[in-house]
């Protein structure tokens, strides 16, 4: 299986909810899938085998699931295979529910039974055919560059009030921001907010200059542990920020010191923890999803590391998916913005060039969080890798980032 979380932002750049993609087989190497076979998993919700194992718990408090439902898997035991709080999943209905008596009787039922309802892929041909389906959901996800929003947004408040509207494929800011300005949809989804700067931006503030600074202490060859320690120690946040994490390894004793930890984890863990208190603190006035995904590319590009052969350098790839959104939050072209940071040959050439030993990691790991499946089960093929071994690394990731900033 395979599977990945998709923010939808809303029009404060906050995310209050997910969308779950996933692939249960790896059709390139189950060719036979393609076919009719393909419906013996139709029956069942993949979704919630995704949200039952990372637990919904894994995203923020307030946050919400989509999950995809389809003709099939409607009729299925979804309020047992649901171990989540029904409040926080919204199933998504795809086009091959249609606005017949027994699925809109099904939705209402599911509905009763405290789920929320969106449907996807219609047509504006077909939204006088839905009508008692559209009654029922929620929310209803729309091509913006096929519909005019002011329209939209007129049509739907006055059938069917209450009705939030969802863009998909907004993948520019200036789409995003001019969206935003017509007040038409409640959420978006897209590429938009990790898109990557291309022109010189404003001066780093004096802040980010300290946080810089340390970082370029701690990367240096054979740092000593008591001068980053001490280094450390000159920002409340810092402390505060790495004395949480370290605590939360610790089973046994609660670390009091900054020192204490340094001696704990050893200059290898310090390090990594370090560049992740430091740039957690960075993404600090960027949305929030920056700082989820700059982590999570970070851990999950130290899980995959021994399935790409690179077990050796799974620091590297650490600080590699780490800084690999630093355009974004310094707001500079990622050359400018990693001349600045000291960073290995490898890293700077994957980043700024896309090419070298990392470069096919990093682009695994994006068409994996794009959900582009196809292009990630290839790379898993050439190199034979396994679907649940990425899977794993990817719940890992996710359990991780809750466990450390979270909770």
């Amino acid at each position: 299986m395979l599977a990945t979380l998709i923010p939808l932002f809303d029009n404060s750049m906050n995310v209050p909810a997910y969308s779950i993609f996933a692939q249960r087989e790896n059709l390139l190497a189950n060719p036979g899938l393609l076919g009719t076979r393909s419906l013996d998993m139709a029956s069942t919700v993949v979704g919630f085998e995704i949200v039952n194992n990372m637990g919904i718990d894994s995203l923020a408090s307030d946050s919400r699931v989509f999950v995809e439902v389809n003709n099939i898997s409607i009729y299925s035991g979804i309020e047992i295979a649901c171990q989540a709080n029904p409040a926080r999943v919204i199933l998504l209905a795809d086009k091959t529910i249609i606005p017949t008596e027994p699925y809109i009787e099904r939705m209402k039922q599911l509905k009763d039974k405290g789920f929320s309802l969106a449907i996807k892929g219609l047509a504006y041909t077909q939204f006088d055919d839905y009508a008692e389906i559209l009654k029922l959901v929620d929310y209803i996800f729309l091509d913006h560059t096929r519909m005019n929003i002011n329209v939209a947004k007129s049509f739907f408040s006055a059938r069917y009030p209450g009705l939030k509207l969802v863009a998909v494929d907004v993948n520019s800011r200036e789409d995003y921001e001019s969206l935003t300005e017509k007040e038409g949809y409640a959420l978006y989804e897209g590429e938009f907010f990790r898109v990557p700067v291309t022109s010189k931006g404003a001066d780093v503030s004096p802040l980010k200059a300290n946080y810089i600074e340390l970082m370029n202490i701690v990367n240096a060859p054979d740092f000593e542990l008591t001068e980053a320690a001490d280094v450390i120690s000159r920002d409340t946040a810092l402390v505060i920020s790495l004395l949480q994490m370290v605590n939360k390894m610790s089973r046994n004793s609660e670390i009091t010191s900054v020192r204490h930890a340094a001696a704990m984890l050893g200059q290898k863990e310090l390090k990594k923890w370090i560049n992740t208190a430091l740039t957690k603190e960075l993404c600090s006035d960027r949305p929030s999803e920056i700082t989820r995904l700059s982590l999570l590319r970070a851990r999950f590009a130290e899980n995959i590391a021994p399935y790409f052969e690179k077990a050796l350098f799974s620091g590297e790839l650490f600080l590699m998916g780490l800084f690999s959104v630093l355009d974004i939050i310094l707001d500079k072209p990622m050359e400018e913005a990693l001349s600045m940071v000291r960073v290995s040959k490898e890293i700077h050439e994957t980043l700024v060039e896309r090419k070298g030993e990392f470069a096919p990691i990093l682009e695994f790991i994006e068409n994996y969080e794009n959900a582009n499946f196809q292009a990630v089960s290839r790379q898993m093929m050439l190199l034979g890798i396994k679907d649940d071994d990425i899977y794993n690394a990817y719940v890992e990731a996710l359990s991780w980032f809750s466990k450390m900033f979270l909770k």
